[in-house]
């Protein structure tokens, strides 16, 4: 196995585009815990979420996506950053992804999302590697999306 790491920006407020509804800070951050507690509204193909345990800043959790389980940790660092850490099992390899909230100026948001994710070795691994890459590029900017649908709905 081998460690890639990739990450990206997606934008939430474009002033110069009026026609996207500005998020406030609270409503992003609300929304990326969202995510992580009612994860339905945003992973495809996810059949059941059990939330094992929860501490103060924390939760553990089994995710089912037909027989694929996927256990996870996610750590919330409020009002900044989600850390979700993915744990190795005979179906998948273990890795993280941290979404966190930048703010350069007043209202100009962005959420980074940086993965860390196992993989395994092979000879079709660069193309998988991009192809992976491309996949949670969009689910994440389908992430953003979501969070703007439970906004604009009161949700978050």
């Amino acid at each position: 196995m081998t460690l890639m790491e990739f990450g990206h920006l997606v934008q939430i407020n474009d002033s110069r585009n009026p026609a996207i509804e500005p998020l406030t800070r609270e409503q992003l951050w609300q929304g990326l815990v969202a995510r992580a507690e009612r994860p339905a509204h945003f992973l495809i193909g996810m059949d059941d979420c059990q939330i094992l345990s929860r501490g103060e800043n924390s939760l553990e959790r089994e995710l089912r996506f037909g027989k694929l389980i996927v256990r996870d940790r996610v750590v919330f660092e409020p009002p900044v950053a989600v850390r979700y850490e993915i744990e190795a099992s005979t179906q998948v390899p273990g890795g993280s992804l941290v979404m966190q909230i930048e703010e350069p100026q007043t209202g100009q948001l962005f959420v980074r999302f940086a993965y860390r994710l196992e993989v395994y070795e092979g000879g079709d691994e660069a193309y998988l590697s991009e192809f992976r890459k491309s996949a949670y590029r969009e689910a994440d900017i389908d992430t953003v999306w979501m969070i703007r649908q439970l906004a604009a709905s009161g949700i978050v």
